[in-house]
């Protein structure tokens, strides 16, 4: 049987608040419903119950990657959970693959990434500001991940990715559609190239170079997530919602090197010689002047 060992982080839920707490014997969590003993959880399997020194029921529960993401210290606004698993399907993101994320702000992708691409792959994540890159650091390590991320700090936009070759590439920047070079740069021929921004205008803009840069079968969209009250005798949505965060787009890098000219050879292979054209006439009784 699993049971909670000192050291572990573990999520607790205290009557509407929920927060994550690492096991230390003989600590104490001081909380506004009141003390819980970290002794009286160390030993004991995932969803113990307990009550704090004032007697308020708790559950201590194994955290998930969606409570550590919610749970990070922020210093700018996050890709939430609700993108990020639509993220990892669109750019195929599983064990082995090889990242770049540019746009490294509190790292709450960068956890994600990191967790999915285990055991054996890589993510190099870029920011340009190190106030993030320090928190984003703090963060990764907090959540156990800090070994499978490459943190660079660096303004993309003028120096560039270093990695080549790479399976997929994410953009959370302000005008991506500058670092489309770049971004091609270090894409695999075929590669998977996804960003998000939070305006119209910016999505236009960034449509509009996607096709000038090397880059096909692009789609945008926006997701939207409403939750509900837990109640079965007045099951009704919440009163608030998740609702704009961000627009996201994705495609995919062409290959380098493309048939000279494919598209004039296919129209040209299409077109009839004039013998074809006066036997085709003639076969459906059309005279011939």
């Amino acid at each position: 049987m699993r049971v909670f060992a000192e050291g572990e982080t573990v999520m607790v839920l205290l009557g509407r608040k929920r927060f994550l707490m690492r096991l230390c014997a003989g600590q104490m969590q001081h909380t506004h419903h009141g003390l819980i003993h970290h002794d009286l959880v160390i030993g004991k399997p995932p969803g113990v119950q307990g009550t704090t020194h004032l007697g308020r029921p708790y559950v201590a529960l194994a955290p998930s990657l969606h409570d550590v993401i919610m749970s990070i210290q922020r210093i700018s606004q996050i890709v939430y959970p609700k993108e990020i698993g639509y993220i990892f399907l669109k750019l195929n993101i599983g064990p082995g693959s090889r990242v770049v994320e540019c746009g490294t702000g509190s790292g709450a992708l960068t956890i994600a990434l990191a967790h999915a691409v285990r055991p054996d792959g890589r993510v190099y994540s870029y920011e340009k500001r190190d106030d993030m890159l320090r928190v984003a650091a703090k963060n990764l390590a907090n959540a156990g991940l800090e070994h499978m991320v490459e943190l660079k700090e660096r303004d993309v936009a003028d120096g560039g990715f270093d990695e080549r070759d790479v399976d997929a590439l994410f953009l959370d920047v302000r005008t991506p559609w500058l670092y489309l070079d770049h971004a091609r740069d270090a894409l695999a021929q075929g590669g998977f190239f996804g960003a998000i921004v939070p305006t119209t205008n910016q999505v236009s803009a960034l449509v509009e170079f996607l096709d000038e840069r090397g880059f096909h079968d692009v789609e945008v969209c926006e997701l939207l997530l409403r939750s509900y009250k837990p109640v079965p005798q007045r099951l009704r949505p919440t009163d608030r919602m998740v609702a704009h965060t961000g627009f996201l787009t994705f495609a995919r890098r062409l290959a380098d090197s493309p048939q000279p000219d494919a598209v004039g050879e296919y129209r040209a292979a299409q077109q009839p010689v004039p013998g074809d054209l006066e036997e085709s006439a003639a076969g459906r009784g059309v005279e011939q002047s």
